[in-house]
């Protein structure tokens, strides 16, 4: 049985294997207190311009969604919902 360490996630890159995108690394855990279990792995968001407006949402992966913890890398399964971008106007038309 192969042992890995919760500071050895955090080093791991996580890949979505559904479209092969790299998500980042392992940036938080979120851990049942009542059982000790691992709950979920969180991501945080990319940065927007440097940081100066602000993250993106942050990525949370179930631990029923991680299919496989490697040496380098964990696959999950991760379904990401795209919003659509809403489009700014200067000026208000109603037509």
């Amino acid at each position: 049985m192969a042992r890995c360490r919760i500071v050895d996630l955090r080093h791991k890159q996580v890949v979505n294997v559904k479209d092969g995108t790299c998500l980042g690394c392992v940036d938080d855990m979120e851990i049942d207190m009542a059982t000790a279990k691992l709950v979920s792995i969180i991501i945080y968001g990319r940065l927007k311009w440097f940081g100066l407006l602000g993250r993106c949402d942050d990525i949370c992966i179930k631990w029923e969604d991680i299919q496989v913890i490697g040496e380098d890398t964990i696959l999950v399964c991760y379904q990401q919902f795209q919003q659509q971008p809403k489009k700014r106007r200067f000026f208000n038309r109603n037509t």
